[in-house]
């Protein structure tokens, strides 16, 4: 059955909304992490409420019941190869680097180095073909918007800043911007062979889980137990709020194509993490002024990307 078409700003305003979702996870995160001083416990406590709600919605909608059906029949005669059931891990590297670099480096600076390796990313996957839009043009509008998304990055090294953070930590969300990028091309071919985002968001939740299970497992077996755990309940929402982004562009990336999802992401993120960083600042966190300059570049390069450039000229011809 042929997907109704959402009009471009729609898709655009959904994909804004899943950075800003990106944006408040990282920060719930990364505070449970600092708090109780491990954060791959607090990844695993983040996936694993969100993989509770998924089961619970899986079974009580009329729709999750259905995916689950598909999806085993799917797996049972090969129709969904393995490779389609790995978005997960991408979605466990986001969370432990949250919870792990997050704290110290504030919301803004994670989130110009996803924002890299998602341009990067983005446009190979387009250009290969391999998201549930097929092959996506890489006009020189994108290409441009792309090179503008790098730009922002290029702000956030200007200064001292960055003196005494280990480069591990900063390449760390590089590397995350680059999974979730190709996670949200995977989870939206999977939601193509299942019919609905809701169990492609279930099999992306209960594979992170299971890697990062083992992966505290040997943590805390090799440097002990976290901290106890702190009692405000929002820090427990890390998992709810990824719920809801990752449902959001498994539906829309078929929509928009990898790159424009990740643009559109992007700006929401920029904006949201430069006034979580403003209220709240981190220790590395950019100043106001130079998260304010990524902003503002990062916007530029959603406008440049998306603008209706052909109908433009013919506009003007």
């Amino acid at each position: 059955m042929p997907q109704r078409r959402l009009p471009a700003w729609t898709a655009l305003g959904g994909a804004v909304l899943v950075g800003i979702l990106t944006a408040l996870q990282a920060r719930v995160n990364g505070q449970l992490g600092a708090r109780i001083g491990d954060g791959l416990v607090a990844a695993v406590i983040s996936f694993g409420s969100g993989l509770v709600i998924l089961i619970l919605l899986s079974i009580a909608l009329p729709v999750g019941r259905r995916g689950i059906a598909a999806l085993v029949r799917g797996i049972r005669s090969r129709g969904i190869p393995w490779w389609m059931l790995a978005g997960g891990a991408a979605g466990a590297l986001t969370v432990a680097t949250q919870g792990i670099a997050v704290g110290l480096i504030g919301v803004s600076l994670f989130t110009v180095g996803v924002v890299a390796g998602q341009a990067i990313c983005g446009l190979v996957l387009d250009r290969t073909g391999y998201g549930p839009a097929g092959v996506v043009a890489v006009t020189v509008p994108r290409l441009l918007g792309g090179a503008l998304a790098l730009g922002a990055v290029g702000i956030a090294l200007i200064g001292d800043g960055l003196t005494g953070i280990p480069l591990w930590m900063l390449v760390m969300p590089l590397l995350t911007g680059v999974g979730i990028a190709w996670q949200q091309a995977t989870n939206g071919r999977l939601r193509q062979r299942v019919g609905t985002p809701l169990t492609a968001t279930f099999v992306n939740f209960a594979g992170g889980t299971v890697i990062l299970a083992v992966a505290a497992a040997i943590h805390v077996g090799a440097v002990g137990a976290p901290r106890a755990l702190p009692g405000e309940a929002w820090l427990y929402t890390g998992g709810a709020i990824g719920v809801v982004y990752i449902f959001l562009s498994a539906a829309l990336v078929s929509r928009t194509g990898v790159l424009l999802l990740g643009l559109g992401a992007v700006v929401g993120q920029l904006s949201t993490s430069f006034a979580l960083d403003a209220v709240w600042p981190a220790p590395a966190s950019p100043g106001p002024v130079q998260a304010l300059a990524m902003v503002i570049v990062a916007l530029l390069s959603v406008v440049v990307a998306t603008a209706p450039w052909g109908r433009l000229r013919r506009l003007r011809s």
